[in-house]
């Protein structure tokens, strides 16, 4: 398909958008063109093709266990998606997993390896989005997963397994992707590093979410944190 009749199927994106979305995906690998002439034609790759379980199992966490209202199953997956996309809310999830019940907030921070300021946000915004809760109203009473959080097992392993060098996966080279690990799609650049050995578990248990014991990520300075700009995403 080419940029306009992919645009033409999205009335709620411009072309425009369109065209930047297949370009980013091009070079990720998951679309090829036959070839580099302007207009020429966009096509899955067999990388691109592969996502097709990943996005129904993320699918069928979110109608089991998010929301099952009536929605096209790409805005589903999108909605998800949105819950897990952000910097260190993985390591928060696996600290809070690896806790096996209840856990101080303190010791989230100190597990995830996180300054108390981003910890909180965090957890602020997984309970928002409904994987963590609190034990009670009052300050200091510990966290736990909800249980859309305990459920995330198999979107885990279901990413892992994706995530990995696709040649391994397939027996066979990459068709046109321009790397040979694809990056696990919940970070990007230097975050994609802490987000893969976050995700590093064993898929062997759909419901266990993490088979080893978390690995800390350093702390980030507090001027660090303090120069960050307020409501970016990532």
């Amino acid at each position: 398909m080419r940029v306009r009749d992919v645009a033409a199927q999205l009335p709620f994106f411009s072309e425009q958008f369109v065209g930047k979305r297949l370009a980013t995906m091009h070079a990720d690998g998951l679309v090829i063109r036959d070839d580099d002439r302007r207009g020429a034609p966009y096509r899955l790759s067999a990388l691109g093709t592969s996502l097709a379980p990943v996005l129904r199992t993320v699918s069928d966490w979110s109608r089991t266990h998010l929301t099952q209202e009536p929605m096209a199953e790409a805005e589903r997956v999108e909605d998800a998606l949105r819950r897990l996309h952000l910097r260190h809310s993985t390591a928060v999830i696996q600290a809070l997993d690896s806790a096996d019940g209840q856990m101080r907030f303190v010791h989230i921070a100190e597990a995830a390896g996180l300054d108390n300021g981003l910890a909180r946000q965090r957890l602020v915004r997984l309970q928002t989005d409904g994987l963590v809760t609190r034990t009670g109203s009052r300050h200091g009473d510990p966290y736990v997963l909800t249980d859309a959080g305990q459920a995330l097992g198999a979107v885990y392993a279901s990413i892992e397994h994706w995530s990995q060098p696709f040649a391994l996966r397939s027996g066979t080279a990459p068709v046109a992707a321009t790397r040979s690990h694809v990056g696990i799609p919940l970070g990007a650049g230097a975050d994609s590093a802490r987000t893969a050995a976050a995700l590093r578990r064993s898929a062997a248990a759909s419901n266990v979410m993490f088979s080893h014991a978390p690995q800390p990520e350093p702390r980030v300075p507090a001027a660090v944190t303090a120069q960050s700009a307020p409501g970016r995403g990532r």
